[in-house]
């Protein structure tokens, strides 16, 4: 866990999942601006920045299980997660660990952004892909600034923590019939080919409380361009969710 900016003295605490071949810092300025309503922490996978010592890890099981056994020790705000596709099933599935292990630090709520649902299976063939061609396929999603790609040191550092991270997107299956009990949040970008709308909404299989979408302009790194709408949509479900999960406590 990362955390980049003093908590408030009130709210929840908002677990951020990066992308595939993504980092805690790349997640810095979204973090920021939420900063006067959560406590954010930013999830860095192994094999990246100052975990590049680290192996990689390309199960989305083993993920959740080290999410989970870093979360546990920081009680004391309701907890609301937060993912960007590849990000969105690691979520999902320390959510689903949580309240089956751990109810007493279930979150309050899950909110999955730029991933089709959990039950569906998604497998590109990227992470067999030699290194050039994987390259060429990052370039499209728009991810990755020009600059990055043309580097051939930076990118030879890059490439492993990618291939685990597609590897483990590639190999997940959603457990049939797994749910959660806390609301369900789904944001997309509007423009975003890689999760066509009916893939977006069958999130809702996978809560028994509310489900809500909200789409933004953009494509699948519609974060980067939208991240102030994205950071206003953000402060409000999380307002909603804590107000909700408060309410309910007190019934």
């Amino acid at each position: 866990m990362r955390q980049y900016h003093r908590p408030p003295v009130e709210g929840p605490t908002l677990v951020v999942f990066p992308h595939a071949g993504g980092s805690a810092t790349g997640y810095h300025t979204l973090a920021q601006a939420l900063s006067g309503c959560a406590e954010v922490l930013n999830v860095q996978y192994p094999g990246r920045q100052d975990r590049l010592g680290e192996a990689c890890v390309d199960d989305i099981g083993e993920m959740a299980d080290r999410v989970v056994e870093a979360l546990l020790p920081r009680a004391g705000r309701p907890l609301v997660l937060f993912g960007h596709s590849l990000g969105s099933i690691v979520a999902y599935e320390v959510a689903l660990r949580l309240e089956g292990l751990h109810p007493d630090r279930a979150p309050i709520g899950v909110i999955v952004s730029g991933r089709p649902a959990a039950a569906i299976h998604l497998s590109r063939g990227l992470s067999r892909l030699a290194d050039e061609d994987l390259a060429s396929s990052i370039s499209d999603l728009s991810g990755t600034p020009p600059e990055l790609l043309a580097d051939k040191d930076l990118m030879s550092a890059v490439l492993p923590s990618l291939r685990a991270d597609f590897k483990a997107a590639e190999s997940y299956r959603g457990a049939a019939g797994s749910r959660v009990s806390c609301p369900l949040y789904a944001y997309s970008g509007a423009q975003d080919h890689n999760v066509p709308r009916e893939g977006l909404l069958r999130w809702s299989e996978h809560t028994s409380s509310e489900f809500t979408v909200r789409f933004f302009e953009g494509g699948h790194f519609y974060l980067q361009s939208q991240e102030p709408e994205v950071a206003r949509a953000l402060a409000c479900d999380l307002h909603t969710l804590t107000r909700t999960a408060l309410l309910a406590a007190t019934r």
